[in-house]
């Protein structure tokens, strides 16, 4: 939807008292939180999720940012990432940023040193649009109102019922395109699409994630016989390290069916090389490992410089945000176990309309408060 003309309401006033905030403080804390039912995709599976989750602190106000990973990166925050941005201006993010990235040379940027640099980045990206009121859309430039979301879960750990309710459940409130996961019995997947289908109808878009599970042959053949049921994406139909790979699948895949690829990227490098190889048809990006909302937008600018689709991975409760600023977003996935989790986490979690997700223009940053009391029991760190 085209965003409205109008100006969005910033008291000149709150802009300008506070162009020296100073960062006072940097929380951390880590949350692990049991899966409702045992889950697994093409090559791991899973029964819990840690948030990392960090808080930064200026003039009253407290910026909120999280990823999804463990203690080390709970630890790093604590030990280096904290003291290269205390005292720093809360305005300057991309000051922060730099510094950050400065500090971990020695380390190594991909893993967990880029996803505890993400959640602090996006807390100091949080905490910028409080101090100045504004909805963190609003201050990155929206484009849109609303972003197209899909449902994404479907795990290979379900039973065909459960993976029909499920996918069902998403069309019954709206929205129009879902994702399952395959690859981790090849033989089964055939089957487990063919239910799918069934259970959504004709009219709703399929797409599959083989999170790099199949050989290049696997993924050429099942391509094929998953064009039969009309999916329209199929991610990581091998390993997203392999570019030739993608490029050959790419470019033989069915008419109608992208490449997909992208959420393991932790700098704009990685991103610049899977594009440069031509490897997928949309891009994929997730805020919470690639160094954060600045990560996120850098990675949006390389698909607008190349006119290829972007696509926000998981955790939808930031990437709404970065969603409605970002030139070249096809959509969110709105994924069953981050949905959770926030829900869990967090006060002011949104809730699809339509198959879309608006962010509240009313309440500033990321629009969310912690559930500190309900939470404590998942505590770890």
């Amino acid at each position: 939807m085209p965003v409205q003309s109008e100006s969005p309401k910033c008291p000149a006033s709150i802009a300008q008292s506070r162009p020296h905030s100073k960062i006072e403080d940097v929380a951390v804390s880590a949350y692990t939180i049991p899966t409702d039912y045992p889950e697994s995709d093409g090559t791991i599976a899973w029964d819990k999720t840690t948030l990392v989750l960090v808080e930064v602190n200026s003039e009253g106000e407290c910026g909120l940012g999280y990823t999804y990973a463990d203690l080390s990166t709970a630890n790093l925050i604590r030990n280096k990432l904290a003291d290269q941005i205390r005292d720093k201006n809360a305005m300057d993010v991309s000051g922060c940023h730099q510094a950050m990235l400065a500090s971990i040379r020695n380390l190594g940027r991909p893993g967990i040193v880029s996803m505890a640099i993400s959640a602090v980045d996006v807390a100091l990206w949080d905490l910028k649009a409080r101090l100045l009121s504004l909805p963190l859309f609003r201050l990155l430039g929206a484009v849109r109102e609303d972003v197209p979301i899909y449902g994404s879960g479907g795990f290979t750990s379900y039973s065909i019922k459960q993976l029909q309710s499920q996918l069902a459940g998403w069309t019954s409130i709206g929205i129009s395109m879902v994702k399952m996961k395959v690859g981790r019995e090849p033989q089964d997947d055939l089957a487990r699409v063919r239910a799918a289908r069934e259970a959504i109808g004709p009219d709703t878009q399929l797409f599959v994630d083989a999170n790099g599970a199949y050989s290049r042959k696997q993924a050429l053949e099942f391509a094929e016989k998953f064009h039969e049921f009309e999916v329209r994406w199929f991610e990581e139909p091998i390993s997203s390290d392999d570019l030739d790979g993608l490029h050959l699948l790419r470019a033989r895949a069915p008419s109608g069916m992208d490449i997909a690829a992208g959420e393991y990227g932790y700098d704009p490098i990685y991103f610049r090389r899977m594009l440069e190889a031509e490897s997928v048809d949309v891009l994929q990006a997730d805020a919470t490992r690639c160094g954060g909302v600045t990560g996120f937008m850098h990675a949006g600018t390389l698909c607008l410089a190349r006119c290829l689709p972007f696509s926000a991975h998981t955790a939808p409760s930031i990437h709404v945000h970065l969603g409605c600023a970002a030139e070249r977003l096809r959509h969110l996935e709105y994924f069953h176990d981050h949905v959770r989790i926030e829900r869990m986490c967090f006060e002011g979690v949104l809730d699809p309309i339509r198959g879309r997700l608006r962010p509240d223009p009313e309440r500033p940053g990321l629009g969310l408060r912690l559930r500190r009391d309900e939470i404590r029991k998942y505590a770890v760190a």
